[in-house]
């Protein structure tokens, strides 16, 4: 079985979780198919792209550079569908072939957690508050700057969840 040992997009590696490289052969044609488990930022990050240059290096050695559509696979964990058509299948007779009617497809979930993924790469995410406070706190509030918000917030919630843990 073929492995993949690293992938670069857009010639930047990218962390992967776990990933299966295979041919799927279909009515409208065969296609290199390569799923990726990578984190909610890379998701976030190639998300609208349509195509995208991959080079994919294999455990053996070799080295494969394409321009590669972009899926993205919802539910479960973050995950990238990158597929290409092929025309000569020749070069990649040891990769496992998988058909439209196979119910058999790889299952890159297995064994990994979104928590595992987010100890690598933990996504940011811009949240708005609705509070109500004395007015001499509002005040202090805007004066502050974003950076220092949301680093005040961070403690904060770091804070207050370890004193729930020990409760």
């Amino acid at each position: 079985m073929v492995r993949v040992k690293s992938v670069k997009v857009d010639g930047e590696g990218i962390h992967v979780f776990n990933s299966a490289i295979y041919i799927f052969e279909s009515s409208a044609g065969i296609t290199l198919e390569l799923d990726l488990i990578v984190s909610e930022v890379a998701v976030k990050k190639y998300k609208k792209e349509e195509t995208l240059i991959i080079e994919i290096e294999l455990e053996d050695g070799r080295i494969i550079n394409s321009i590669m559509h972009v899926k993205i696979l919802s539910g479960g964990l973050p995950q990238l569908n990158l597929f290409c058509e092929l025309d000569a299948i020749d070069e990649y007779e040891d990769f496992h072939r998988v058909n439209e009617n196979d119910s058999w497809f790889p299952n890159i979930e297995e064994g990994i957690t979104i928590e595992e993924i987010r100890k690598v790469e933990m996504p940011d995410e811009d949240i708005s508050l609705k509070l109500k406070l004395p007015i001499d706190q509002v005040e202090w509030l805007k004066a502050q700057k974003k950076a220092s918000l949301n680093e005040l917030f961070k403690e904060f919630i770091c804070d207050f969840r370890k004193k729930q843990d020990l409760k």
